[in-house]
């Protein structure tokens, strides 16, 4: 679950950041739109000249052409004569220069050009106030300036009116950026709560965070809430999984299934870990022919590899689900497969109990030559048997004579018995055979 972080930081900066850049413009037109404030206080602020702007228009001429060189020697040569330019006027010439050093991506100089701005106070248009504000808290979270950039924003949330969803997500994203996720969830509630009431459109990646900070905080039932939204409004397979284990984190077995089948029917669950799992909770729960199905669709869209392990959890919910039929075939392949011959003594067994006596013995000798069976005797008596049931009793004799030996060099007493009663049973329906085919002559 530890990864989830990485995932989280890197939705979080791809979502503020493109190309070393904020995504929210740094131009009037967006903060007022994030303001949304129905009408701006007017503000009386001294008037621009015309020589003032000339010089602007200027500087504005070299930015359209990308000669920011020229564009600054321009508004500095400004700055110099700045004892007879009023507060409104050095408040221009430094919003312009900034913008410069934004698009050469020289964040600490926009800073610096973009507080002298601010520093004008009433003497500067309250819109452009506040919109550099909004400004200043962006590029100080580019620069990691944490704190300046929640200064900046609380300033610019005290000027405005009903501020915006997006404006709070702003600021959990910063207290996330300083790990504060008790401050960061705060900001995200409000942001989510702003949105609500507005009826507007909650976004995925609002959810993601607020899930992850809940996920941080161990605020269980908080982090299952918001995962059901995500399902439901932005279902993806990682949200799908995420779910079903943390309803398996908090021990609730029957969510933890019902989550996964309701992924797996809505076509979620495309890794083989997805469906293993599902399988397995089907085995947990009692329900091997679905855990069956579920296993065999997988290995047939080559979603599950075909190796020893899966056909052996695919022949054991087939087994289960008294299909014996179909459970043999997949067996045999898979002890074909495996490295032991566990397989085939389970193989040996089925065809026992299924009255296939030459299928078993193949199957209980494939088991012993195999090797890494837990115990040889018991393979060995599953073959005696099925000798003895097709009258080889010197060959079923000679099986559970091994059987005898490895038993009693493994100590394992009851099955030392078993196989001393079955050869005493042999010699002496031997005897009787011999004695009815005497008779007989």
């Amino acid at each position: 679950m530890r990864s989830y972080s990485k995932f989280i930081a890197n939705c979080l900066l791809g979502t503020l950041l493109f190309a070393g850049m904020p995504l929210v413009s740094i131009d009037s037109a967006h903060a007022a739109k994030a303001d949304e404030k129905p009408q701006q206080k007017t503000r009386r602020v001294p008037s621009m000249s015309e020589r003032v702007f000339k010089k602007l228009a200027e500087a504005q001429e070299a930015i359209d052409v990308k000669d920011y060189n020229l564009a600054i020697e321009v508004m500095r040569g400004m700055l110099k004569r700045s004892k007879s330019y009023n507060g409104n006027e050095i408040g221009q010439v430094h919003n312009m220069l900034g913008y410069v050093y934004f698009l050469q991506e020289d964040y600490k100089g926009a800073i610096r050009e973009y507080a002298a701005v601010v520093a004008q106070g009433d003497k500067i248009p309250e819109g452009l106030e506040v919109t550099t504000l909004y400004t200043l808290a962006q590029l100080s979270f580019v620069e990691d300036q944490y704190q300046d950039a929640l200064d900046y924003m609380e300033e610019w949330i005290s000027r405005s009116t009903n501020p915006d969803p997006a404006s709070r997500n702003f600021m959990a994203q910063v207290y996330y950026q300083m790990k504060d996720y008790s401050n960061a969830i705060v900001q995200m509630e409000l942001c989510i709560n702003i949105a609500r009431d507005r009826n507007t459109t909650i976004k995925e990646n609002w959810w993601q965070l607020i899930n992850f900070l809940y996920f941080e905080k161990e605020n269980w039932p908080k982090v299952i809430e918001t995962l059901e939204i995500m399902v439901r409004d932005f279902p993806k397979r990682e949200y799908w999984v995420r779910l079903a284990g943390m309803h398996g984190q908090q021990n609730n077995e029957i969510g933890h299934l019902h989550t996964l089948q309701a992924a797996y029917v809505g076509g979620y669950l495309t890794k083989e870990s997805d469906l293993t799992n599902l399988a397995g909770l089907l085995m947990q729960s009692e329900i091997p022919f679905t855990a069956a199905k579920v296993l065999a669709k997988g290995i047939d869209d080559e979603i599950i590899e075909t190796n020893a392990k899966n056909l052996r959890s695919l022949g054991q919910a087939w087994q289960l689900s008294q299909e014996v039929d179909k459970a043999i075939p997949v067996f045999q392949n898979a002890a074909k497969l495996s490295d032991d011959g566990r397989i085939y003594e389970r193989l040996a067994y089925l065809f026992l109990d299924a009255d296939k006596y030459e299928q078993c013995v193949v199957a209980a000798n494939g088991a012993l030559n195999k090797g890494g069976v837990k115990k040889k005797q018991t393979v060995y008596i599953a073959r005696g048997m099925c000798l003895f049931n097709q009258d080889k009793l010197t060959a079923a004799r000679g099986s559970f004579v091994s059987c005898r030996n490895e038993s009693r060099k493994e100590e394992d007493t009851s099955n030392t018995r078993i196989c001393a009663q079955w050869i005493t049973y042999i010699d002496r329906e031997k005897n009787r055979l011999e004695q009815l085919a005497a008779a007989a002559r």
